[in-house]
């Protein structure tokens, strides 16, 4: 028996439990052989007993080895020992067995609050773990994230997955606030959404990574590549070295892209569906809007329109920000911008004067979020640098 264990009538009962039992007993709602659960809360005023004592009861924190999204699994019947389940939709969320309809049985999402440890780096004996942000896996070989900009959600990143996850181990994270992810507390500077990533990466018993983003998620790669984090980056229209008249245009279109999609959010839905709409929707981001997919172009819907901590983001992580240590980096480094680029201006190579080895290329009639314009070259460019990996590190 263990110190917070209290035997009664051969139960093993935790102390919040017994504290439940004789509260119950004294108010006359549970008589003292009574089973507490099948009585107590249909009795006038058990409920809201049992509310206020189990606001008190410390949250549970250990996860248990992980399972495939979508399986069940009956609660341990000892009463001293919490078991976290899946639900009805598949999510890990604690303490929830009705259907959280956010949750969609098919999503290879690992829920920010609970998410279980990857099958790879699960043992019974670990110590309890919870992400800070939301993420999803697929794929196998060595690891590459990818990390998507300001006002979209990894889904950005569906017209590459695929074919990504069938040459690496695919990780992709919601920014602070954007899609399943919460705000991170205090200022989300680029440093400190960075930490995030790596407290969620090392979580996930994950190393160095290679890494793909856009816009401010090319920033965080080259923020782990200065860390020491990344095995190679390919960084696309990376902020950060734009002058300061280049910054009070960014912030305007990020702003106004903000508030337009705030306002037409209900029709965000419909207009996914058909070309026309994902033109509208996409324009400014893609060159070539119509190809996009549904998915990428809801991932608006989640970001500009839905995403909490949005202006602090805006402020802290793009408008203000200034990068440092890029003399540090020695992982091999691919820059690439858009011809058709709107947003970005002539930032990109600008980088090419602090990162040692670093190459740029141009991708012709490629937008500022490019994925599905130039989806072949972009896999390209990751297979590139990735390959190079060795050859940079030796030199």
């Amino acid at each position: 028996m263990t110190r917070h264990e209290v035997p009664l009538h051969g139960q093993q009962l935790t102390f919040p439990e017994l504290t439940e039992r004789i509260v119950l007993i004294a108010s006359g709602v549970l008589s003292q052989g009574e089973s507490m659960p099948l009585r107590a809360a249909t009795m006038p005023g058990a409920t809201t007993v049992l509310r206020t004592l189990r606001r008190a009861r410390p949250t549970p924190t250990v996860l248990t080895p992980a399972r495939s999204v979508g399986q069940h699994s009956a609660r341990n019947t000892t009463r001293s020992l919490r078991v976290r389940t899946p639900c009805a939709g598949g999510c890990w969320r604690p303490q929830h067995q009705r259907h959280d309809p956010t949750c969609n049985p098919k999503d290879r999402s690992m829920a920010s609050c609970a998410a279980p440890p990857s099958p790879a780096t699960a043992h019974p004996n670990a110590a309890p773990t919870r992400l800070q942000l939301a993420w999803d896996r697929g794929g196998s070989g060595e690891p590459l994230l990818l990390v998507h900009g300001i006002g979209t959600t990894r889904d950005d990143f569906a017209a590459l997955r695929s074919r990504l996850e069938d040459e690496f181990d695919v990780v992709a994270v919601d920014l602070p606030g954007h899609g399943r992810s919460a705000p991170i507390m205090g200022r989300p500077t680029v440093a400190a959404v960075t930490d995030a990533i790596e407290r969620d990466l090392d979580a996930l018993g994950i190393g160095d990574v290679h890494v793909l983003g856009d816009s401010l998620g090319a920033r965080i790669a080259l923020e782990l590549a200065v860390r020491g984090r990344a095995l190679s980056v390919v960084a696309i229209a990376p902020s950060g070295l734009n002058l300061p008249p280049e910054r009070i245009l960014q912030g305007a279109a990020m702003s106004m892209a903000r508030i337009i999609m705030r306002t037409i959010r209900p029709a965000i839905g419909p207009m996914s569906q058909t070309p026309l709409g994902r033109t509208m929707l996409l324009t400014g981001l893609r060159s070539h809007p119509w190809d996009a997919s549904e998915t990428e172009a809801l991932a608006l819907r989640a970001g500009f329109a839905d995403a909490r901590g949005y202006w602090s983001l805006l402020f802290w992580a793009i408008l203000t920000d200034v990068p440092a240590g890029l003399d540090r980096i020695t992982c091999p480094v691919i820059l690439a911008q858009g011809t058709m680029d709107l947003i970005s201006s002539a930032q990109t190579p600008r980088y090419l004067l602090g990162i040692r080895g670093a190459r740029f290329r141009l991708l012709p009639g490629a937008g500022h979020a490019p994925q599905s314009d130039v989806p072949n070259t972009i896999i390209d460019l990751v297979r590139d640098a990735a390959g190079c990996r060795g050859s940079v590190r030796a030199a």
